[in-house]
C-alpha cells in the first residue's frame, strides 16, 4: 500500500497567490452600466420576493444606471447590512437570479449579485456613512455570537436607540464569514472591513474571546441585560459514525477552512496528494476546491445521494468540477482503513433510493485511497454552553422560536443557524437578526 504523502509547499508562492485571488472579479463601471440596463425594473419584481432580506433590487439597479451609487448602496444596506458579503457568497443562482424574468425568458438572468457587489464596494471605498444611532432608550441587550445574525441584530438595535454588547467566542467577529468561507470568495480581509463598517454606528460594545458557558453564564446575562439575543451558530461538527474515526488524517473540514483563512503563508499549509471529502454542502465544495488550489493531486468529493439532492447549488458543483475536483454520487462511507495509525483508504457502499424514497445500500462497495479524509457532513448546536443555566426549548437540534424570534424563555430571542428559520445562509442570518431586533425593540418599548 502506498505511503502517505502530506506536505506543504506543493506549489510556488506565485501559483498560490494566483489560485487564491478573487475567483470572481468585480464588474467594471462600464460593464455595470450595461448589466444594469438589462433589468426590466419590474413593478412586482419576483427577485425581491426571492431575497430573504427583501432588498428592492430593481430600485438599487436603476440607481446604478443613473450613477447614484450611494443611493443604490443605501437601498441594499438598509435592508441587508451585510449586503457586501452577501454579494460575494449568496447563492443568487437559486434565489434572486433564479426568479429574474430574464432567467425565465432567456436563461440569462441579470447579474444581480455582481451589481450588488459593485454598488456596495464603491460605497465602502468612498468612506461615507449611511446610518446614525437612534435616540438612546437606556436599554441594553446582550448579543451572544458575533456572526451575521448577531451583527445584524446589534446594528439594528443601535439604529433603534438601544445599546448592545456582543459576546464572541473567537478572536474576530463575523462568524463563518471570517472563519468558514473559502479564501478565494472573500479576499483582501473584506469580512473585517465589513465589521468595521457595521460597528462605526456606535453603541455596540464587543467582547471577543468570551465563550458562553466558559467565560460568561447564560443566566447571568439574563439578569444583567434587558434582553438577550442568541446567535450562537452551530459549533459542533457531525461525525461519520464509523469505527476508528479518530485516526490520523481524518479531519473536520471546517477546522481546516478556518486555519486556511487565518494563515499568513499558504505555502506553509500541508496538503495531501490524495484527498477524499465526504459531504454535499458548501463546506464540502470549499474544502475540495481549496485542497486542489493548495496543490493536491487528486481530490474526490463523495456524496451519498445524487447531484439534485446536494445542498451545494449546481453552480457550486460546476465550479468544483472546473477546478479539478471529481464528484462521486450515490456512495456512503462504510469503513476507514488505516496504515500505521493513519488513514489509507475509505470503503464506500453504493446507494440508491427505494420506491418510497428511502436511501438504502446496495451491498456493492468501492474503495478510494486517501492521504487525508475531510468530514463535511454538517454541524450541530453545542448545547453544553448552557451548562448550569436554564435552557430554551430545542427541537431537531435547534432552538425553537416563534414568529417574533422569541424563545421559550422570557426576554430571550434567537436567530441565525442555531434556529430552523430556513437555509443556513449569511443572508438568512442577517434577516433573522434584523427581524429579531425589531421584535426586541417592540417588547422593550411596550414595557
Amino acid at each position: 500500500m502506498a505511503t502517505q504523502d502530506i506536505r506543504a509547499g506543493r506549489l510556488s508562492q506565485e501559483q498560490l497567490t494566483d489560485n487564491f485571488s478573487d475567483h470572481h472579479p468585480p464588474l467594471s463601471s462600464g460593464n455595470a452600466i450595461v448589466e444594469a440596463d438589462r433589468c426590466y425594473f419590474c413593478y412586482d419584481a419576483p427577485c425581491i420576493e426571492a431575497c430573504p432580506t427583501a432588498i428592492d433590487i430593481p430600485n438599487f439597479i436603476r440607481k446604478i444606471s443613473t450613477g447614484n451609487l450611494k443611493g443604490s448602496a443605501n437601498d441594499i444596506l438598509s435592508q441587508n447590512i451585510m449586503g457586501g458579503m452577501c454579494a460575494r457568497v449568496c447563492p443568487t443562482e437559486v434565489l434572486c437570479e433564479a426568479a429574474c424574468v430574464r432567467e425565465t425568458q432567456e436563461h440569462k438572468p441579470v447579474r444581480i449579485g455582481d451589481l450588488q457587489r459593485y454598488a456596495t464596494d464603491r460605497f465602502f471605498e468612498s468612506g461615507e456613512t449611511l446610518f446614525e444611532r437612534g435616540k438612546p432608550t437606556g436599554k441594553r441587550v446582550a448579543v451572544v455570537g458575533g456572526g451575521p445574525a448577531g451583527l445584524a441584530c446589534a446594528h439594528s438595535l443601535a439604529v433603534l436607540g438601544h445599546e448592545s454588547v456582543i459576546f464572541e467566542a473567537r478572536e474576530k467577529l463575523s462568524g463563518l464569514n471570517e472563519y468558514g468561507i473559502a479564501a478565494y470568495k472573500t479576499v483582501n480581509n473584506f469580512a473585517q472591513r465589513e465589521v468595521d463598517f457595521i460597528l462605526q454606528i456606535g453603541g455596540i460594545e464587543t467582547r471577543t474571546n468570551h465563550q458562553l458557558g466558559r467565560d460568561v453564564k447564560f443566566d447571568d446575562l439574563r439578569q444583567e441585560y434587558d434582553a438577550v439575543f442568541l446567535s450562537i451558530g452551530l459549533g459542533d461538527v457531525n461525525e461519520l459514525g464509523l469505527e476508528s474515526e479518530d485516526i490520523d488524517g481524518v479531519i473536520n473540514a471546517v477546522d481546516t477552512i478556518s486555519e486556511l483563512r487565518q494563515a499568513e503563508n499558504l505555502g506553509e499549509l500541508p496538503v495531501g496528494r490524495r484527498v477524499v471529502v465526504i459531504g454535499g454542502g458548501n463546506t464540502a465544495i470549499d474544502i475540495s476546491v481549496q485542497s486542489k488550489k493548495l496543490g493536491a493531486e487528486d481530490v474526490t468529493l463523495v456524496y451519498r445521494r445524487g447531484a439534485q439532492q446536494m445542498s451545494a447549488t449546481w453552480k457550486e458543483q460546476e465550479f468544483a468540477k472546473s477546478s479539478g475536483v471529481s464528484i462521486k454520487y450515490w456512495l456512503s462511507p462504510k469503513r476507514l482503513h488505516s496504515e500505521n495509525g493513519h488513514v489509507s483508504r475509505v470503503e464506500f457502499e453504493c446507494t440508491n433510493l427505494n420506491p418510497d424514497g428511502k436511501l438504502t445500500g446496495t451491498g456493492e462497495t468501492r474503495f478510494m485511497e486517501a492521504d487525508v479524509v475531510f468530514k463535511a457532513i454538517g454541524q450541530s448546536l453545542q448545547d453544553k454552553i448552557f451548562s448550569d443555566s436554564e435552557m430554551p426549548d430545542f427541537a431537531n437540534g435547534k432552538i425553537v422560536v416563534n414568529n417574533e424570534f422569541e424563545t421559550s424563555l422570557p426576554g430571550v430571542w434567537s436567530g441565525g443557524d442555531c434556529i430552523g428559520s430556513g437555509e443556513d445562509l449569511t443572508v438568512q442570518a442577517v434577516a433573522d437578526g434584523k427581524h429579531a431586533a425589531d421584535s426586541i425593540h417592540n417588547k422593550l418599548m411596550s414595557q
